[in-house]
């Protein structure tokens, strides 16, 4: 008995939205405010991947984001501060960069198991801590601090700021899904 895979098509639609998503990130990813105490800055990078995660799913989601990060590896300036290229990834933030593949990848999923606005929340929130895991410890790495160290800078005080962006997300991403389907451009 043969069985068959069912393969999913990505429609012109999708593919669109898909770069689009990415051009948004590219445009607002490097808008960032540097802080005094740490080596990370205030970014809106993550916002962009929790609203590409509701609108694409997590799959294209994180394509998008893929596609954002190859740029910025070749040298375009989209990280934040406006810089690009292999030395920022490398550096004391690129884990964070990393971490949010998986940012994407496990709130895209949790967001595939429910339409609930709490369990979205709960799937951002989930994404988010492994995103912090994966930067701290880069940054600790990088910049041969601890790890309570890296934590108390660069993890605790952006908590608040991601938090708010989340919930930004739970609130526009709704209509602005409502409106991308009503447009064709969402199936």
């Amino acid at each position: 008995m043969q069985k068959t895979i069912e393969s999913k098509k990505i429609t012109t639609y999708q593919l669109a939205v898909t770069g689009l998503m990415t051009a948004l990130t590219c445009i607002l990813g490097p808008m960032s405010l540097a802080l005094p105490f740490t080596p990370v800055p205030i970014s809106l990078t993550n916002f962009v991947v929790f609203l590409s995660v509701w609108l694409l799913g997590w799959r294209l989601g994180t394509v998008s984001y893929l596609i954002y990060l190859l740029l910025g590896l070749a040298g375009l300036p989209v990280f934040s501060g406006f810089t690009g290229g292999a030395g920022k990834l490398l550096g004391p933030t690129g884990g964070y960069l990393i971490g949010f593949i998986f940012l994407a990848v496990l709130m895209g999923i949790v967001f595939e198991k429910s339409e609930s606005r709490l369990v979205r929340l709960a799937g951002m929130i989930l994404g988010m801590i492994v995103a912090y895991l994966f930067g701290t410890a880069w940054l600790a790495y990088q910049s041969k601090i601890g790890l309570f160290a890296a934590l108390g800078s660069a993890v605790i005080p952006f908590i608040p700021g991601d938090l708010v962006k989340m919930v930004i997300v739970l609130l526009i991403g709704p209509a602005i899904e409502a409106r991308l389907k009503r447009a064709g451009l969402l199936s």
